[in-house]
């Protein structure tokens, strides 16, 4: 302390750091730090007329955050930074946080894929080990990580390869180069995105949500080649059907011998003449009622396709978004 300056401090130089004590602080959550020497050391110190020291120093500091990504991309994220002295125990050193301004952030500060909340939220976490207790104190950041570059890229071209795949229940069934063609493409595209939106993420063993919508668009892509799969399948059962009463009218002109058989009275009859169970006329008429049969069967299949797919597609939408946008946030914000 001292009274014959007129000043309310004095600004000393940096060198006269070592001539002074100053508490041994560093911080827990820490992966990289370096101070800042261009063009001379970054350091200040002040002395004020009643003794109090201003200490302050320009740091760059790399700081662990683990995150949880169960609700990723639409999470919101707490990011501590800790204080903590190493050497001196609670019986030499006690930090506090200041009563106002204790955490300033720069105006007009942005974060690429955040929003930092204004509200700081300062604790403390003194800590106990074998060697003494150790005062630290902490100040948590929360982040809410913004959708936009995810919905540009991920949701919507998903959104649309999925709405794409629809574009194959309005093909004729006939057209079976087209429907797989398009079928095919666009599994292999949603696979594509799929494994593309988890190339910048941490490989975590959890389920996250972009995880289920992709699982979801995939899912249905692959379920409407399968539908084309069961039409075409439809479609050509009367043809199956045909052939296996073809094959059992062959049949039963094996175990009927074609030579004549002898009846009692010692006439002769050629039952192979008509098998039993063999069409006599109109068989032209019913094989083709038994074709537009299945072939309306098909049909109907890719009616309720057009209708059922879209329906379902919505209803997971709305599960999702208010799953995840306002049950799960609500969660988040509470704790």
């Amino acid at each position: 302390a001292y009274a014959e300056y007129p000043d309310d401090s004095l600004d000393l130089d940096p060198s006269m750091l070592d001539s002074i004590w100053k508490p041994d602080l560093f911080f827990a959550n820490e992966k990289g730090a370096h101070f800042h020497d261009v063009t001379t050391e970054n350091k200040l110190l002040r002395i004020f007329k009643n003794g109090n020291v201003l200490y302050s120093i320009r740091l760059t500091l790399t700081l662990s955050c683990p995150m949880d990504l169960k609700n990723f991309p639409m999470d919101v994220q707490t990011c501590i930074m800790q204080l903590e002295s190493f050497g001196y125990t609670m019986n030499d050193l006690i930090f506090e946080w200041q009563a106002n301004g204790s955490v300033q952030v720069a105006e007009g500060l942005t974060l690429p894929q955040f929003i930092l909340k204004d509200e700081s939220d300062l604790r403390y976490c003194t800590k106990h080990y074998n060697t003494g207790k150790f005062t630290c104190i902490e100040v948590r950041f929360h982040l809410e990580r913004q959708m936009g570059y995810y919905l540009i890229q991920m949701y919507i071209p998903s959104l649309l390869i999925v709405i794409l795949s629809w574009v194959s229940f309005w093909i004729n069934m006939d057209a079976a180069p087209a429907r797989v063609a398009l079928g095919i493409t666009t599994v292999l595209t949603m696979t594509t995105q799929s494994s593309g939106s988890r190339t910048s993420l941490p490989k975590v063993s959890y389920v996250k949500a972009i995880d289920i919508w992709m699982a979801v668009c995939l899912l249905f892509v692959f379920s409407a080649l399968l539908e084309y799969a069961a039409v075409n399948f439809v479609s050509r059962q009367h043809k199956e059907l045909l052939r296996f009463k073809r094959h059992h009218k062959n049949r039963s002109k094996v175990y009927l011998s074609p030579e004549a058989t002898q009846q009692k009275d010692g006439t002769t009859a050629n039952t192979a003449q008509n098998p039993p169970g063999a069409a006599v006329g109109g068989g032209g008429k019913s094989t083709e009622e038994m074709r537009k049969l299945f072939i309306d069967r098909a049909k109907k299949i890719d009616t309720v396709s057009r209708a059922g797919f879209p329906l379902a597609f919505l209803f997971f939408n709305i599960f999702y978004w208010v799953l995840y946008k306002i049950l799960r946030h609500e969660d988040v914000h509470k704790h």
